[in-house]
């Protein structure tokens, strides 16, 4: 039953009793698991391009950016930092703080490598008295690790990976924010100079983004000669999930008031939705490397981006067809094109009367469109690429996490198992229809593909929902073509021994 104050703090979030009822509906019935027809591999889902091919993409892109067109790269960095220290945090908890464990050996065997050492170094001098060398020698292990993740420290353990020092330069050290500048300033940037990055963050760390924005971004302006547009957004409070307890009643908080939970960066979709550009690029916070290896990245951008704006170019033109008098040779060319590059399929359809034919037509084409690179799995956790039944009967590909297969189901779960690509979630996106319209993205969003996980508050359980994943179920009624990338553009952050890999030393 909801109380007074209950249907005041729906109203605050802007959630409506229609929306909580609905959620409350996942959590009783739980969600429907997709029925997959196979994973996507070479030649059947995922496109891998020859040197011409890739040498016309590219050029499809530059003259593209030649234009009057408007480009972001949109960057989801509110995550917390806190998973990428857990082996520390885990090291403060020994009783004798001794090196036992091969990641800490690890981590203080090779400290200095670190982007942040220098500045670790005079939080131990200022805090100890001693640094970072001194207090190792003395086996003083916990001392160091507490200047790291300490408020009084560097305060890794609470700070978004966005701000940390992930690379060391002769000038000085870069955080993925700057990083995500530079990208941008080489591969997105239009033909007035201008490069135009939109960062999603936690309103806990804005100021600390906007701060860094204020320093960064002349600096790297002048460096690279380009005009930066940097915005920020955080997560909409109407995109919030209610918790429930075991018995799917609201769990409440000591005060009596309901617990609510970010939905998950599926929840961005509504951040997405405010962006006004004609192509967005979407990549995480923390897959960035030094400049000596960005070049397979710059490389793969391009040609992904040129691929994307090909393909919309000839959904555009297949569009303004349909408007006028199309011939039954016509529209099976648009089939033929919609199977074999735009990967979707609608069994019988080629039966059906050039009505039928057209009206699918004039409904499938009409959506946002995504390019995605995938890279061959070496054992990064993740989702990956699968040809799905969709609930309007269709098949088409979709980028799915291992939650969303059916344990139970032999066929399914070997299905899942036997998947030879990862998603490195590295995404063109098209958001115009050819009159230059933008779509309504959570329009495209298939509600049934969110999940349900456990969590505690206060020691006791909750069940927590997670809103279909941002690349996942938020994108899936989008145009969706997958395309091989290299691993080497994959260098993502996940645990802090990862910046002594060699990608992230630049060496």
């Amino acid at each position: 039953m909801l109380t007074r104050e209950d249907m005041d703090c729906l109203s605050k979030k802007g959630i409506s009793e229609e929306l909580l009822e609905e959620q409350l509906s996942h959590f009783r019935d739980g969600f429907p698991y997709l029925t997959v027809c196979s994973p996507a591999t070479l030649g059947n889902g995922i496109a891998r391009m020859d040197d011409t091919v890739k040498a016309n993409c590219k050029k499809a892109w530059n003259n593209y950016l030649a234009k009057n067109v408007s480009v972001v790269k949109f960057v989801p960095a509110s995550g917390a930092a806190s998973r990428m220290f857990k082996s520390l945090f885990e090291f403060m908890e020994l009783s004798d703080g001794i090196l036992s464990r091969e990641a800490d050996m690890k981590f203080f065997g090779e400290i200095e490598k670190f982007a942040f050492f220098d500045e670790l170094n005079e939080k131990c001098n200022s805090r100890e008295g001693k640094n970072v060398a001194d207090l190792c020698r003395q086996g003083r292990y916990k001392s160091v690790v507490s200047n790291v993740l300490s408020d009084k420290g560097l305060n890794y353990g609470a700070l978004p990976k966005g701000l940390l020092l992930f690379h060391r330069y002769p000038e000085g050290c870069r955080t993925p924010f700057e990083e995500h500048l530079v990208e941008g300033a080489i591969y997105a940037k239009n033909a007035k100079n201008q490069v135009r990055l939109h960062y999603t963050v936690s309103q806990e760390h804005l100021e600390l983004f906007r701060s860094i924005c204020k320093t960064a971004v002349p600096y790297f302006a002048q460096k690279y000669g380009v005009e930066f547009d940097v915005t920020f957004s955080v997560q909409k409070p109407s995109t919030d999930t209610v918790a429930v307890d075991k018995d799917n009643n609201f769990f409440r908080k000591s005060d009596g008031s309901l617990l609510f939970r970010p939905g998950g960066h599926g929840a961005l979709i509504e951040n997405l939705n405010d962006i006004d550009a004609d192509i967005i690029f979407i990549k995480n916070i923390d897959n960035v490397v030094p400049d000596n290896f960005k070049q397979d990245t710059v490389e793969y951008k391009q040609i992904i981006a040129g691929l994307l704006v090909d393909l919309q170019k000839q959904v555009h033109e297949y569009q303004r067809m349909l408007d006028d008098t199309v011939t039954e040779a016509q529209v099976n060319e648009m089939l033929d094109f919609c199977e074999k590059k735009l990967c979707f399929y609608c069994s019988g359809i080629r039966e059906r009367s050039l009505a039928d034919k057209i009206e699918y037509l004039e409904r499938k084409l009409n959506r946002p469109i995504r390019v995605c690179g995938m890279v061959k799995n070496e054992g990064e956790p993740g989702g990956g690429p699968f040809l799905c039944v969709n609930p309007d009967g269709t098949r088409s590909l979709q980028i799915l996490e291992s939650s969303q297969f059916d344990k139970n189901d032999e066929s399914q779960w070997g299905i899942m198992k036997r998947s030879e690509f990862f998603n490195p979630v590295d995404l063109v996106c098209a958001v115009k229809d050819y009159k230059g319209q933008k779509y309504d993205l959570p329009k495209y969003v298939d509600p049934n593909t969110g999940f349900i996980s456990l969590k505690s508050k206060d020691g006791k359980e909750l069940k927590a929902l997670e809103l279909p994943g941002l690349w996942n179920g938020a994108m899936s009624d989008w145009i969706t073509v997958f395309v091989e990338v290299p691993v080497s553009t994959f260098n993502p952050v996940k645990v802090v021994n990862d910046l002594l890999r060699k990608e992230h030393q630049g060496i």
